[in-house]
């Protein structure tokens, strides 16, 4: 017999986020792909990106931005019951890197999955979680955590993706909350005709590691920026209307909108002609690149310890990535605190050169 829904809505109860030590800074990137670091700022609006140590993976930003949002939720690992991680730089193509996290983490009561949506994975991962708690009887706690290490798959050379991918991981602990917080409206959606717009060709079953696909820089990203530049301009303010119309409400109804960060120029131009201000729609990309299925929660933990957000507010979530997926979400916050890990700096790092860059 199946057990009845929760009766209370899921929210998020803390979050937490982890970042490198190491600092690339404009000066690094340019130097590397033959621009100045005025245009780099000027293009992207980013200023710094942060790279995991060659010793560090996707699980160790992930497990500790994770105990980190454990603390901010006053929970221990062993009361998490669920750990989802969206990752598409994942420790390795199997086991799944949530069950690397959990090892991190002591979480040895959670069944550990991974989800693999690109940049909107952590928004997928939510949705996934939100119905699973929905669904037991008394529900524990879920772990939702986005994370990449990208600079790992970077050719220095490239300057459509070295001045913007970086590392840093997310997550947030989805618990019961209080009425009327929580998560509502979720619409997820893929269109995988344009999946070879944002990839890593190599490295799967169907193009398996070898020495011509290293030696053709095969295991790098490559993106079509314009593709992926025309998707942005038409899915970001496409999922905010639509969220709009279906649940009768106007801009001014929005007390924050959370974003994916693919590039801050760009997001910033396109709130404007939404008529966003500001003050409503997080940015943070300009510090920390665009850190793929981390970027947005990683904005929402900043709008949280920023007081940009307050209990009861209305947020909006979009999210767009490679796939091509998309997906929006409707939470009214709860007032959950956040904790941010970031260790004192290191010198400014450059990344390693490759077959390809010589």
């Amino acid at each position: 017999m199946n057990a009845p829904r929760t009766s209370r809505p899921i929210g998020i109860c803390g979050m937490g986020t982890y970042l490198p030590r190491r600092i690339r800074t404009n000066e690094e990137v340019a130097e590397t792909v033959g621009v100045s670091a005025e245009w780099i700022h000027e293009r992207t609006g980013v200023h710094t990106r942060h790279v995991s140590a060659p010793e560090e993976a996707a699980s160790d930003l992930a497990a500790a931005a994770v105990r980190a949002a454990a603390a901010a939720a006053n929970i221990d690992a062993q009361d998490i019951s669920l750990l989802i991680c969206a990752t598409s730089t994942p420790d390795e193509l199997g086991p799944a890197t949530a069950c690397r996290i959990q090892a991190r983490t002591g979480a040895r009561f959670a069944v550990a999955l991974d989800v693999s949506a690109a940049c909107s994975g952590w928004l997928f991962a939510v949705k996934v979680a939100h119905d699973w708690l929905s669904q037991d009887r008394h529900p524990r706690y879920a772990a939702v955590v986005g994370v990449e290490a990208y600079s790992k798959f970077l050719d220095p050379q490239d300057r459509g993706t070295s001045v913007l991918f970086a590392d840093g991981a997310a997550a947030a602990i989805l618990g019961p909350v209080p009425e009327p917080c929580g998560f509502t409206d979720f619409v997820l959606g893929s269109d995988g005709l344009l999946a070879d717009k944002v990839l890593i060709p190599a490295g799967g079953s169907r193009n398996p590691a070898t020495p011509t696909t290293l030696r053709t820089g095969n295991h790098f990203i490559h993106m079509d920026g314009r593709a992926v530049s025309r998707f942005i301009r038409t899915t970001f303010p496409r999922l905010v209307q639509e969220s709009l119309n279906r649940n009768h409400l106007t801009l001014d109804d929005l007390d924050c909108v959370i974003a994916h960060q693919p590039n801050p120029v760009l997001l910033r131009r396109l709130g404007h002609d939404l008529g966003l201000d500001d003050d409503r729609l997080v940015i943070v990309g300009d510090r920390v690149g665009n850190i793929g299925a981390a970027s947005a929660p990683y904005a929402l933990a900043a709008a949280a310890s920023r007081r940009t957000i307050h209990p009861g507010n209305r947020v909006l979530i979009t999210v767009f990535g490679a796939g091509m997926t998309w997906g929006s979400a409707l939470l009214t916050w709860n007032g959950a605190p956040a904790i941010h890990l970031a260790p004192a700096p290191a010198r400014p790092a450059v990344l390693p050169t490759t077959e390809r860059a010589r």
